[in-house]
């Protein structure tokens, strides 16, 4: 059995794998005509962050019996650059001013900038992602759209009491989930993989995916300010989360009358009435459930693979996704 101290370092290494090939691709960048968009984008990029999508995409592929790492280097960097550059667009949507601790792209150098560098950087990530085959490369638009219309869901439903569990997947799946199972699948792709495997790898990807977006949303309401971000902003910006959603459903009375309330007129002095209600209707154990019940499922789908390391740490990573702070 590989102990966690193996485990950590394993995972440690294949992240600072991905940094520094991200390093490398930035320093190229910066070397060429692309400079000033660059420049604008680097610190963003290389803020740090625990590259959960790039990584998987390297396991998923030596899983999927891929060897040579570097035939998948650019399909995890375009997972990665994708990512940065939805993070920089939704902190415009929803006017953060923080991001991981430091001052969003659009508050440190105004809106224009802000838009121009996550337009970059989704052409870097797409660009890359462009390299493989047709196959990879519908894959990854049909994902990129689907973040696209996540978004837009997302929108429609702000402060709207009557969004369903169905509507909260719908939305996640777009924007969280799927990018998760494309990097997963296509990494197995690149890898030469079985149909079958393909496919288990991108169900564990669905799987992982929506319970890292069930976590934050968790975390939202019970982290800290060591999450980079306010806690409550989620309420703040009127999103409808799982456990809001399952709180008004299960709440009637004079108890559902005053969570709406809360949140149609939310601010920081009513944090404790929020959460006690939460915590009456059961919405955060049920949120909790549900993290182990996508992870769960995770396993199950890697339980199809072959036995490796590669699918040990994937493992590894799915457990962690329920228990992570940040």
């Amino acid at each position: 059995m590989v102990s966690l101290k193996s485990t950590h370092r394993q995972l440690t290494k294949m992240r600072d794998i991905v940094d520094e090939a991200l390093e490398d691709f930035v320093q190229e960048k910066m070397a060429s005509s692309q400079a000033p968009a660059m420049n604008l984008a680097r610190e963003v990029l290389l803020a740090g962050g625990k590259r959960y999508r790039p990584v998987l995409a390297l396991l998923a592929f030596e899983a999927a019996g891929g060897k040579e790492i570097s035939e998948v280097m650019d399909l995890a960097l375009s997972a990665e650059i994708i990512h940065t550059a939805t993070l920089v667009h939704d902190d415009i949507y929803d006017s953060s001013k923080t991001r991981r601790g430091k001052p969003t792209l659009h508050a440190s150098h105004g809106l224009a900038h802000g838009i121009i560098g996550g337009d970059y950087l989704f052409v870097l990530g797409f660009g890359l992602g462009g390299k493989y085959d047709a196959r990879i490369v519908e894959r990854m638009a049909e994902t990129c759209a689907n973040i696209a219309s996540g978004e837009l869901l997302q929108h429609e439903h702000i402060g709207n009491l009557a969004t369903t569990p169905e509507d909260y997947y719908s939305i996640i799946d777009g924007k969280t989930a799927g990018p998760f199972a494309t990097a997963c699948s296509c990494a197995a792709i690149i890898a030469g993989a079985s149909d079958e495997v393909i496919n288990s790898l991108e169900e564990f990807g669905w799987e992982v995916g929506r319970a890292f977006q069930l976590v934050d949303d968790l975390l939202d309401l019970t982290g800290d300010e060591k999450m980079g971000k306010p806690r409550g902003s989620d309420v703040h910006e009127g999103k409808m989360t799982l456990p809001l959603i399952h709180a008004l459903t299960m709440l009637h009375g004079v108890e559902r009358e005053q969570l709406a309330d809360i949140l149609q007129n939310f601010s920081d002095d009513r944090w404790n009435e929020l959460v006690s209600l939460l915590s009456l209707a059961g919405s955060f154990e049920y949120s909790e459930q549900l993290i182990e019940n996508h992870v769960n499922r995770a396993l199950r789908y890697l339980e199809s693979l072959p036995d490796s390391d590669a699918s040990k740490l994937m493992a590894e990573v799915a457990k962690r996704s329920r228990s992570r702070k940040k």
